[in-house]
């Protein structure tokens, strides 16, 4: 039995009807997709989604992961639980998305990407430079001053932020189980970030840096900042210089401390080494001059407390001895016996200076130890080129300021000026500390990433 196909069935009229129908519903799956990922997006970063080297969220799996440098910024809102007493729920949420939505755009203005809020704390990582979180940090403070004078123009309390700043390396990848994961990041680096913040509560002041991010800074004497003590995330990890900026402080309270900066940083010298009658006149005259110093206000209570229990309080101490110790190895050999030398030669300095105060000795040791550093640095930079280093740009970066500060000091010895308890200090804390923490974070890691690949 055949058939035949009757072409005059067909209605053109509905035929096109349900083209037209399904054209406009795949226009709407596509908008609502659209849609669906627009959304998503504000919950996932996608700087991270192309940090992991993914195209879309959807080729993210559990587990990936990709190691970088970057600086970590931590802002939280200064006695956030007393502010939230006084309102309701639905006034706390709007409070907290109002000054959100405030510090959003500085963050992204500096090349900044918010990993995550935390309640009423921000943090936000910038993968470009120091600088960037530096200058955003700085931008925050000064767009919180805008947004206060609203909020007094509404009759409401001003709000008071506090900002920690640290570079380093970190772990950026997907965590999780079962039917939930998150991108994070993880490192030393993200936790030293939120100790910095934390730390400005002690201190009462809005922005404190690490050292490896004044290290990181492509100039910092742009930046107005002072020394004030250290400080370990953990009991097993290294104490790490902790630095004010005090850009954003008001004009007279941040000339004076400008003024005072030298005597400040001598007076925190003293205490360091338990030479707290020293430190106390020193103090007294800076909080005199400037009631607005508050971490001069909180070492003159140190040092009186001190001075009356003998009980030292606050920082931690600069290592014990300048010296090479077994954990401090990298496992490439050169490098260990050239580290190994650096301190050597840096313990040779610190008693030329403090014990037999011999300029013709302490010139000859400068001279010695200038040549080491040179050659190190060179040593190691040339291992990071011919092994392809990833991180050999900020590893460099370090060596430079590394260099330019040992330099500033050289002129400061040079100028015989200076007293030689706090030269020793800063000879401990610049140079030998600071080398240390360099080796355990920076040059540890460069040993495993060539042993990885065979040595040198």
């Amino acid at each position: 039995m055949s058939s035949t196909f009757n072409s005059s069935k067909i209605n053109p009229a509905n035929a096109v009807a349900e083209l037209a129908a399904e054209r406009d519903a795949h226009a709407g799956t596509r908008a609502r997709l659209k849609l669906l990922e627009h959304t998503v997006l504000q919950f996932v970063p996608r700087d991270l989604i192309s940090f992991l080297g993914k195209a879309s969220l959807l080729d993210v799996e559990l587990g990936d992961q990709v190691e970088k440098t970057m600086s970590v910024v931590f802002t939280d809102i200064r006695d956030f639980t007393t502010l939230s007493e006084s309102m309701t729920p639905q006034q706390t949420f709007n409070m907290i998305n109002s000054y959100l939505s405030v510090m959003n755009p500085v963050i992204s203005t500096h090349q900044g990407i918010i990993d995550k809020y935390m309640g009423d704390a921000i943090m936000a990582l910038f993968p470009t430079s120091a600088d960037d979180a530096l200058a955003a940090a700085l931008s925050m403070l000064a767009r919180l001053d805008e947004y206060n004078n609203g909020r007094s123009r509404a009759a409401y309390p001003p709000i008071r932020i506090g900002i920690g700043v640290n570079t380093g390396l970190l772990m950026l990848g997907v965590i999780g189980g079962g039917n939930r994961m998150e991108g994070t990041v993880i490192s030393h680096a993200v936790n030293l970030a939120s100790r910095l913040e934390t730390l400005t509560k002690t201190y009462g002041v809005p922005l404190l840096i690490s050292e490896h991010t004044l290290y990181s800074l492509s100039d910092s004497d742009r930046f107005s900042v002072r020394y004030l003590g250290r400080s370990k995330v953990a009991e097993n990890t290294p104490a790490e210089s902790v630095y004010e900026v005090f850009n954003h402080d008001p004009h007279p309270v941040r000339d004076m401390k400008t003024r005072s900066l030298k005597k400040f940083e001598e007076a925190i010298a003293y205490y360091h080494i338990r030479a707290a009658k020293k430190a106390l006149p020193m103090l007294e005259e800076i909080v005199q001059e400037n009631p607005g110093d508050k971490p001069a206000k909180v070492y003159l209570k140190r040092c009186i407390d001190y001075i009356k229990t003998g009980v030292y309080i606050g920082t931690e101490e600069l290592a014990d001895e300048i010296a090479w110790r077994a954990e401090y190895e990298t496992g490439i050999e050169e490098i260990d016996r050239q580290l190994s030398e650096l301190l050597a030669l840096i313990r040779q300095l610190h008693e030329a200076v403090t014990v037999t105060s011999n300029i013709d000795d302490i010139l000859s040791t400068m001279d010695i130890l200038e040549k080491c550093i040179q050659e190190h640095f060179d040593f190691e930079n040339e291992l990071m080129t011919k092994h392809y280093y990833p991180f050999s740009s900020d590893h460099i970066a370090q060596h430079n300021s590394y260099k330019n500060y040992f330099h500033k000091l050289r002129s400061e010895i040079e100028a015989n000026t200076e007293n030689s308890l706090y030269l020793g200090f800063r000879i401990n804390l610049s140079l030998s500390n600071w080398l240390l923490n360099h080796l355990s974070r920076d040059d540890r890691h460069l040993g495993r990433f060539l042993n990885e690949r065979g040595g040198i």
